[in-house]
């Protein structure tokens, strides 16, 4: 596999990694901008534009978009993040330049009519109905918002209610000049590609966008503490979070191996010690989640409203517990883990492309597999260990809940027990 990179003059960057042996291609445009970018007004307008630009272009109409990309079996579709938008095609290799031709069009295009904005805000309030009705949408939403209180990285990604009713095509507009800049942007493909042809093409589509940089947001900061929702529902579901660690931390290794070790598996710490051994939930795992400039460590429970605090209380134990180490067995299974799944994903053009789109916004350069496979493998059990001290010691707890929740201990109670 031959990957290489170029920049068009305005600043966007081009990477292609070619993939002997397939008739398929993935394409993406990955923009270094989501909701923890917006303005306290315009909370939800990244994901305003992301549904608006499929509503139709100044070149084709919301139902041509969708007939022409499924006329060659191809499939279109995006997602905002809080920290990243991306925009991406899956097709037949003959039918990159449509792909692209289509990614194009739905940012430097997009008809953004009233009307039509009108009829999709509808969509995107049901959207919010179909995720407050969903615990495992809510808890972790609260979760977030707990933990970096007032601040637009804790604010949902789909605004509120009053918030998508106020907004209109003006600020899709403003949002769209003013973040979708060409030096925050990466156009990425993976799959049966042709590096040159695919750089003529966005030469074309996309040497028009505007060059420089989007604007910066504010650092985050972490703050902890607790909410709990009442919701009518059978079962409990609980989150706690820790102060984690931003992408280029040299924990990020290291604490990534624990979280899988933990509570990332069948075999894992939490697993076995809360269902398996004592039946107390039904759902529990842990995962780190990584930022700019921070992260949160999450644990997250689902059981039944009389063995909520016996299983808050034993997650605690078994996280406690393990910071005095973990075994060489169990840490060999969670490195295992973690490398079967980027081998694995070096077999998806898909994740591929969204891998070098995001690695080059994240640090301008690609990591390589053999990088990777080396970090997992170099960090050792010392590292893991004090990297999972420093977490646990590095500020407030945050909780969550969702459910009947009377038996959960506040959250300075739990604190306490860490400390």
């Amino acid at each position: 596999m031959t990957l290489q990179i170029s920049q068009l003059a305005n600043g966007l960057r081009i990477a292609s990694l070619d993939m002997p042996g397939l008739e398929t291609a993935a394409v993406g445009l990955y923009v270094d901008t989501g909701s923890r970018f917006e303005p306290a007004p315009a909370h939800g307008v990244a994901h305003m534009l992301e549904h608006m630009v499929f509503k139709g272009t100044r070149r084709r109409s919301a139902r041509q978009i969708a007939e022409e990309i499924e006329a060659v079996g191809g499939l279109l579709n995006a997602y905002t993040g809080r920290d990243q938008t991306t925009f991406y095609a899956r097709v037949l290799a003959d039918d990159i330049p449509l792909g692209l031709d289509l990614i194009s069009d739905l940012i430097t295009e997009p008809a953004l009519d009233a009307e039509e904005m009108n009829r999709e805000r509808e969509v995107i309030l049901q959207e919010l109905c179909q995720a407050r009705d969903t615990p495992d949408d809510i808890i972790f939403d609260d979760l977030q918002e707990t933990a970096f209180a007032g601040q637009p990285l804790g604010r949902s990604i789909l605004g509120t209610e009053e918030t998508i009713q106020s907004l209109q095509p003006v600020d899709v507009r403003d949002w769209l000049d003013g973040h979708y800049r060409a030096e925050s942007m990466v156009l990425a493909a993976a799959g049966k590609v042709d590096h040159a042809a695919i750089v003529r093409l966005a030469e074309e589509r996309l040497g028009s966008l505007t060059a420089g940089r989007r604007p910066d947001c504010a650092a985050a900061r972490y703050t902890g503490g607790e909410t709990r929702s009442a919701k009518p529902i059978e079962q409990t579901h609980v989150a706690l979070a820790l102060k984690g660690v931003s992408y280029s931390d040299p924990d990020y290794y290291p604490l990534l191996i624990y979280a899988t070790a933990l509570g990332g598996g069948m075999s894992s710490r939490l697993f076995q010690a809360v269902r398996e051994e004592r039946g107390l939930a039904y759902s529990i795992y842990s995962y780190a989640t990584n930022y700019a400039e921070t992260g949160l460590f999450t644990l997250y429970l689902a059981t039944g409203p009389d063995s909520a605090g016996e299983a808050v209380s034993l997650t605690l134990d078994t996280l406690l517990g393990s910071l005095d180490g973990m075994s060489a067995e169990e840490l060999h299974r969670a490195r295992a883990q973690l490398k079967a799944s980027v081998f694995m994903g070096l077999e998806s053009c898909s994740g591929l492309s969204e891998q070098i789109g995001r690695q080059l916004l994240l640090f301008g350069r690609v990591i390589s597999t053999a990088e990777i496979i080396e970090r997992i493998e170099a960090a050792t059990a010392e590292d893991i260990r004090a990297a999972a001290v420093r977490m646990v010691q590095s500020g407030p707890l945050t909780l969550a809940t969702v459910g009947p929740s009377s038996r959960v201990p506040g959250v300075d109670t739990l604190q306490a027990r860490l400390s």
